[in-house]
């Protein structure tokens, strides 16, 4: 048994760590509710095809990434990699479109078969919100200040950057994809594997190779911006401008791309130099093509995720949690009375910390460590006299208090 460990790629979620990560997604969910958005979870396994129809077939996530594996019904069954598809597919399934805009939020794990490293994991977590039904710019400004106001609500906004960028709408990505794909067929000998494998379906995808020889390539592409039609700037300025009503900066990022073809106008990503290679920790866009893409009504769409792991890396530490109360007891007759006050304070929402054994000694450097703001001491001697010593831990400051009166002394303080 000693030999057993977690499976590559994952990790134990010890108390500490795990009450970082629930401060994380608690603080997204306080003001998602701010803005108007609800906690809603979808399963962690969907059919593939929920996956494979909205990730593209030729994206990394689909071809190398995706654990899939056939169930005993013999239905081709994926561990959910990210959260859209999944809203998506129950907005269709449960008919949501009778409630537009429809104004969601999710939190939970993710699974993907990746090389771990620093902030990313085989199995991760992501906060993410979608809004569907809305058209206009200003959904789009409400979700970067959506995402924007986590940022600064974790103490994160100092180290942040948005970039910002356009795909404009279908006409004008019909137009820049053209022109792609006569740029690389002019260079197909000098790209990867793969960027050949995308260059007719998914050219946009190229974009973002994180290959050497890709890159050079793409430093020199033709711009989106010079084939963007009225339409598409006129959304763009609405939006930049939207920004610059609430305060929010932005850098152009004009390499800065979504390859798949239901994706239009806004695309984001808040971005730190804190992490290393990992700097992007909140992503999003425009898909308005991706509800139809899935056999659903025409449905206008944003959303952004953030991964979690990599949001914790930045905060560090959790926010400290409850100051417990350290019951001290001194013999069986004490043992007893703590074990019925402690369930009458716990009743009352007071966080209490029992030992279950041990000297004075020994309990007070558990009260020490479990960082208790006050103590009661009781023994033989207190019991006889119906009281209980309550102890200052940070002051030092102790007095005598009636046992009938203790609670309410405890609950005032």
């Amino acid at each position: 048994m000693a030999s057993l460990q977690p499976v590559r790629g994952t990790h134990d979620l010890l108390p500490e760590q795990n009450r970082l990560q629930d401060h994380i997604a608690q603080v997204a969910r306080d003001i998602g509710e701010l803005y108007g958005y609800h906690r809603m979870t979808t399963p962690i396994f969907e059919f593939t095809e929920v996956f494979a129809r909205t990730l593209g077939d030729t994206s990394d996530v689909v071809t190398k990434e995706m654990y899939t594996f056939e169930d005993r019904g013999g239905e081709q069954i994926t561990l959910r990699p990210e959260g859209t598809a999944g809203i998506a597919r129950a907005y269709i399934s449960n008919g949501m479109q009778q409630m537009s805009p429809v104004k969601v939020s999710y939190y939970g794990p993710m699974f993907r078969y990746e090389r771990p490293q620093k902030g990313r994991q085989r199995q991760f977590h992501q906060i993410g919100a979608e809004l569907l039904g809305v058209e206009q710019v200003a959904g789009d400004i409400e979700m970067i200040a959506y995402g924007a106001h986590i940022l600064k609500s974790l103490g994160l906004w100092d180290s942040i950057t948005l970039e910002l960028n356009t795909l404009g709408d279908p006409e004008s990505r019909a137009a820049y994809r053209d022109v792609l794909v006569d740029y690389f067929k002019g260079h197909f000998d000098k790209l990867s594997e793969d960027s050949r494998a995308r260059l007719e379906k998914n050219p946009l995808r190229i974009l973002d190779s994180k290959d050497e020889g890709d890159r050079e390539l793409v430093a020199n592409a033709p711009l989106f911006a010079e084939y963007l039609n009225e339409h598409s700037q006129e959304f763009f300025k609405s939006l930049t401008g939207g920004l610059g009503d609430i305060g929010i900066g932005y850098e152009l990022n004009p390499r800065l791309v979504r390859g798949l073809d239901y994706y239009c106008h806004t695309c984001f990503e808040f971005t730190t130099n804190t992490l290393g290679a990992q700097g992007t920790v909140m992503a999003g866009g425009r898909y308005d093509g991706l509800i139809s893409t899935m056999g659903g009504p025409q449905t206008a769409g944003v959303g952004w995720a953030a991964g979690v792991e990599r949001l914790a890396l930045m905060v560090g530490e959790a926010p400290a949690g409850l100051r417990p109360i350290a019951l001290i007891p001194m013999g069986d007759a004490a043992e007893a009375r703590c074990r019925t006050l402690a369930q009458t304070l716990r009743e009352t929402g007071i966080a209490v910390e029992l030992g279950y054994a041990g000297n004075m000694k020994k309990r007070m450097k558990r009260a020490d460590k479990a960082n208790a703001r006050l103590a009661v001491i009781l023994g033989d001697d207190e019991l006889a006299k119906g009281v209980a010593q309550l102890r200052d831990l940070d002051s030092g400051e102790q007095q005598e208090i009636a046992l009938d009166q203790l609670a309410g002394v405890i609950g005032k303080r």
